[in-house]
């Protein structure tokens, strides 16, 4: 079990933000923290610390006016910690390999292959082709179903437990796609990691959810990829909590409860564990 550091860009920023609260229109997040730093001063500390791994994601659209001052603020970082972090947002198999050129270690990638809510696998198979499946990050982020969606599901489940569907578009779009034991194994031949953010409880501080835990970790020994987690971890008896349920098999992250961005929960016990 490892920490990964997270930078998280919005509006040309470094943020963090209720991640189900981000919308294309306006540019709109709710905010929990934005910071008077740069991505490549946070990218600068990681790699003082050793720290490899983290995910760094533009949350703007590539439509947004400001996404290419997400982007700049992306190539600073890398120009400060070429190899030591991943990228995400507005992947897409043409422009991939430039973010591995411009110091990028992987790329993560949601919507470009779930397109209208399905795996395209055309997509998928085009990105591992441009850089390779160690390079690529499958980013799964996942929320329950609701009730009254219950028509959506291909299985009949009940309200106690609700499959996990994974979510695109800003988290707002429900795919078709389950997240489970298997989806995971497919999907493993074609990348070597995946980011999986608990969404029901991002950035709300209400502690991670057990039930998604519980799942990954049950999946991870028949993978050959590692799996980061993310969502509500705020403190110390949070990580330890994980880390049991978990039984240190999946690595994991922090954001808004991060005392470098805005939290209580010390980095400097962090980039031990």
């Amino acid at each position: 079990m490892k920490f990964r550091p997270c930078i998280d860009i919005h509006n040309g920023k470094v943020k963090q933000i209720v991640g189900s609260s981000l919308a294309d229109a306006g540019d709109f997040a709710r905010e929990n923290f934005v910071s008077q730093k740069s991505a490549a001063e946070y990218a600068a500390l990681f790699a003082a610390d050793g720290l490899k791994g983290g995910h760094m994601i533009l949350l703007n659209s590539r439509n947004s006016e400001y996404y290419e001052a997400d982007c700049a603020q992306a190539e600073a970082a890398f120009s400060a910690y070429p190899g030591g972090l991943q990228i995400g947002g507005g992947i897409t198999s043409d422009n991939a390999e430039s973010w591995i050129r411009k110091g990028a270690s992987h790329v993560i990638v949601t919507s470009y292959v779930f397109r209208d809510g399905m795996i395209d696998m055309e997509r998928l198979k085009a990105l591992t082709a441009a850089v390779g499946p160690k390079h690529l990050v499958l980013d799964l982020s996942a929320k329950p179903l609701p009730e009254d969606m219950a028509g959506h599901a291909e299985k009949p489940f009940s309200e106690e437990r609700p499959p996990y569907y994974v979510m695109t578009d800003r988290w707002q779009r429900y795919t078709d796609t389950v997240l489970d034991t298997d989806l995971l194994t497919k999907l493993s031949a074609y990348c070597g990691e995946f980011l999986i953010h608990g969404i029901a409880t991002e950035g709300l501080g209400h502690g991670f959810d057990e039930r998604l835990v519980r799942l990954l970790a049950e999946a991870a020994p028949s993978l050959d990829v590692p799996i980061t987690y993310a969502g509500g971890i705020r403190s110390m008896a949070d990580v330890e909590a994980f880390r049991t349920l978990s039984g240190g098999l999946l690595d994991y992250t922090v954001g808004s409860a991060l005392d470098l961005y805005g939290g209580t929960l010390e980095y400097k016990l962090l980039k031990r564990s």
